[in-house]
């Protein structure tokens, strides 16, 4: 029988691959764990944030070493009403997630630099010729496309500033909207780490992914010359084009997206469907292949299926969102879907970014006067409103 290089090995290195690669070291230390990615840093250049009440008290553990900042509570701007919110909540970063991986993980556990070549259930050939034989394998990767799903796209550059003076932001502005609403609907992020240090992020849900990076940067400077914020230095960027999706034809997804490999984060759609947000689904299936006994191949291709359908099971609710946003609000007219929706409980905005929002909550959501025209409300819920195929670009 052929020696095993590793008992798993995990394909991607950002925050799914890292929270799959740090629950089996914390909660299965026997098990021999291979992290490949194939950028030269861990987690590559993100800022990931989530509510305190999104995490069950096991998964908040696993999170917790990489929190880099933690707030107690958030504001959120709209042209018509501004309102602060008393819900915890806290950013990971990068250079925390690799922090704590490298800590984690014994020596020679993590490769980076690696890129894949060919992976299989038990198998993974890099790019460089060597071939690992492991007992099973999770493609974290990431989404090159999302084949047979239609929606739009959230997309945004965000930049770490450090300010020439103190900035005076106490508490993250989560969604600032009283920005001039460009390509959809736009919103500012900041997110304020050290009294002379604030993440900025230019924020559209657009119908196209391309991203004009010159105009956002000058948009973001912009934003912060008129908070009184005087950039002295830009730290670190980042930019992203996720997926928002509204419907689509599952198993066709399935049967071209799964190729005998258990998959996970994005790759396997395990996203709220509306806000792209993943890390609290990210937590939730790290936790469930540590527990799970079959670590195998063809144990961790079933654990991934049923996960994903699972999960595409209860997104139904926001997926009918996403296609009222994008099917029924005009571009510019967007920013009242969420303007209202913000006017609601504190509670029932932490269960619907979780992607457990109840009946009560669904029920709440939908009442009274919608902020999108009926007629295209109903075109866009019975799937006659056009939307974009989530065909994204390698």
């Amino acid at each position: 029988m052929q020696q095993r290089d590793a008992d798993i090995a995990v394909l991607g290195g950002g925050l799914s691959g890292g929270l799959i690669a740090l629950a089996l070291a914390k909660l299965r230390p026997q098990v021999r764990v291979v992290l490949i990615e194939q950028g030269a840093a861990l987690g590559g250049n993100h800022v990931w944030s989530f509510f305190a009440s999104d995490l069950s008290p096991e998964g908040a553990a696993l999170v917790e070493p990489m929190v880099a900042a933690r707030w107690p509570g958030y504001s959120v701007r709209f042209a018509g009403h501004e309102r602060e919110l008393a819900s915890a909540y806290r950013s990971i970063t990068s250079a925390r997630l690799g922090a704590v991986l490298r800590e984690a993980l014994p020596p020679g556990a993590i490769l980076t630099g690696a890129a894949v070549a060919e992976a299989g259930p038990d198998f993974v050939r890099l790019a460089d010729g060597r071939k690992l034989a492991v007992g099973g394998v999770i493609d974290a990767r990431g989404a090159a496309s999302l084949p047979h799903l239609v929606g739009g796209w959230q997309k945004f550059l965000g930049q770490m500033v450090r300010t020439a003076s103190p900035h005076g932001l106490a508490r993250p502005m989560v969604m600032d909207a009283s920005v001039a609403q460009i390509d959809g609907f736009r919103f500012v992020y900041s997110l304020p780490f050290a009294a002379d240090r604030v993440f900025i992020e230019d924020t559209y849900y657009a119908d196209g992914p391309a991203l004009d990076l010159p105009a956002l940067r000058g948009r973001i400077a912009a934003y912060a010359e008129a908070q009184g914020w005087a950039i002295a230095e830009i730290e670190s960027e980042e930019t992203g084009v996720l997926p928002v999706v509204a419907g689509g034809d599952w198993r066709a997804f399935r049967a071209a997206s799964d190729h005998g490999v258990a998959l996970a984060g994005v790759r396997a759609a395990l996203f709220h469907p509306l806000t792209s947000y993943s890390l609290p689904f990210a937590v939730r299936f790290a936790l469930e292949v540590a527990a799970t006994a079959d670590l195998g191949g063809a144990g961790l291709l079933a654990l991934s299926r049923a996960s994903a359908e699972r999960h595409w099971r209860e997104g139904r609710f926001y997926r009918m969102l996403s296609a009222m946003l994008f099917g029924a609000a005009a571009p510019d007219e967007r920013h009242r879907v969420l303007e209202r929706f913000y006017r609601l409980a504190p509670g029932l905005i932490e269960r619907f970014y979780a992607g457990r929002s109840t009946m009560t909550d669904k029920a709440r959501i939908l009442t009274g006067r919608p902020p999108v025209p009926l007629g295209a409300a109903l075109s866009a819920l019975t799937g006659q409103a056009p939307l974009a195929r989530l065909e994204l670009a390698a």
